[in-house]
């Protein structure tokens, strides 16, 4: 094994990141593993940033730039919500962001997803990949943890979800990514945007179902190390 790593090389910055409609909202999560290569450097961090009172936003790639974008386009509608005296609609705030995405993809390296209510379209998704594209969906979902989740929401999303089965499924949909991919991890944390406001939700580790060959939480490695081997198989 070769551990003269070089630290200037570029590094694999990856997340899970979902956004899915429901009869009456949205709802947005991720997980909270933020890497550095091959080093975690937040186990817990935050990826869903409120933009306004009614629209928020993933992000995955770098961190710098997602966080740079958001708070242009935070500052932006707050000043368009002063001009205008009502909120901004999440299309407005979708379409800021691809502005800036798109003038500046030469130097940014993010993908975002858009999510919110308003009273003129209700709730609504909008991805925003790496380039600028702007792509209203029912439900999209970004970082390199997605590559694992594109057939299981081809079989699991239906129209017409409740609240509870929207964010079940995103739940559910964040765990199996973090039992697949090795840059995505930590605690999910969820998002639920509708009329009657917003509602955040907090799912820590080892509260989440475990997927495939997963080992149970423990608090310490003495626990793995001290725990009784597995009986051999009768046949």
């Amino acid at each position: 094994m070769d551990l003269n790593m070089n630290v200037d090389a570029p590094h694999s910055m990856g997340t899970t990141i979902i956004g899915v409609t429901y009869d009456g909202g949205v709802v947005l999560g991720a997980d909270s593993r933020t890497s550095t290569g091959m080093y975690v450097a937040n186990r817990a961090s935050d990826k869903i940033t409120q933009l306004t009172d009614n629209v928020y936003v993933c992000r995955s790639g770098s961190a710098a730039d997602s966080q740079i974008v958001s708070d242009y386009v935070r500052y932006f509608l707050h000043q368009h919500t002063i001009q205008l005296g009502q909120p901004a609609t999440v299309k407005v705030a979708a379409n800021l962001i691809r502005l800036l995405s798109y003038n500046n993809k030469n130097m940014l390296q993010t993908g975002l997803i858009v999510g919110g209510w308003d009273k003129y379209e209700g709730g609504k998704i909008y991805g925003v990949p790496l380039g600028g594209t702007l792509v209203e969906q029912p439900f999209t979902i970004g970082g390199s943890g997605s590559s694992y989740l594109y057939g299981f929401f081809d079989q699991a999303w239906k129209e017409g979800m409740t609240k509870d089965e929207a964010e079940q499924l995103v739940v559910k949909a964040v765990s199996l990514a973090i039992a697949r991919d090795g840059a995505s991890g930590g605690v999910v944390r969820t998002v639920i945007i509708n009329s009657e406001g917003v509602t955040r939700n907090f799912y820590p580790g080892d509260k989440l179902p475990l997927w495939h060959e997963e080992l149970e939480p423990q608090n310490s490695l003495l626990d793995i190390l001290n725990a009784p081997s597995p009986e051999p198989m009768n046949i």
